[in-house]
């Protein structure tokens, strides 16, 4: 397999995903203008896994839950058909259309509109930190994908002006996935 990444981008989740499942994979460093790219996704953007018969999966929410059921073993997703998975899917799309997509574009819009977004952002990772309560983890004891792709969209945080010192829970959770030994590894990887 080959994942296709950009530094800093929301391709750090299966990053990290497939080194603690530790499955074998090449890393490679997207062009995402390039006609190459574009052909592999259209859509022009990462993640993008290229399966082993050359077939690309895209769309990150799928990649890690792909790469995860690939290795039951390592328990980074419950299992299929079970409440368990769909509160996994909960929180993979509350990521993806609360938090990854609340931070998209603000860097270009005018200060008012950015304020708005941190407002709006502002509540949701307040729910988030309160969700932490109960355990270490989104789902409780154990890491699962959701937790590599909320740790990495906390890692755009201090671009962004929002400081997770407001949020204990929260701040203490990104120090906890940051120490993980697969997640150095793919930061360290990808020149972070």
């Amino acid at each position: 397999m080959k994942l296709y990444f950009k530094p800093g981008a929301c391709s750090l989740s299966p990053h990290i995903v497939a080194r603690e499942a530790a499955l074998p994979f090449e890393l490679v460093r997207a062009d995402t203008k390039s006609p190459e790219f574009r052909q592999l996704n259209p859509k022009g953007y990462v993640p993008v896994l290229q399966l082993e018969d050359g077939q690309p999966l895209t769309e990150g929410v799928v990649i890690v839950q792909y790469l995860a059921d690939r290795k039951p073993e390592a328990q980074l997703a419950p299992k299929n058909g079970t409440l368990e998975r769909y509160r996994l899917q909960e929180w993979l799309n509350y990521i993806a259309t609360e938090l990854h997509k609340g931070y998209a574009g603000m860097a270009r819009k005018p200060p008012e509109e950015k304020q708005a977004l941190l407002d709006s952002l502002s509540q949701k990772f307040g729910y988030v930190a309160g969700r932490l309560a109960p355990g270490p983890f989104l789902l409780g004891e154990r890491f699962t994908v959701a937790d590599a792709y909320l740790f990495t969209v906390l890692t755009w945080s201090p671009a962004r002006g929002v400081d997770l010192a407001q949020w204990p829970a929260l701040k203490a959770y990104y120090e906890r996935i940051a120490a993980r030994p697969a997640v150095k590894e793919a930061l360290r990887a990808e020149g972070g």
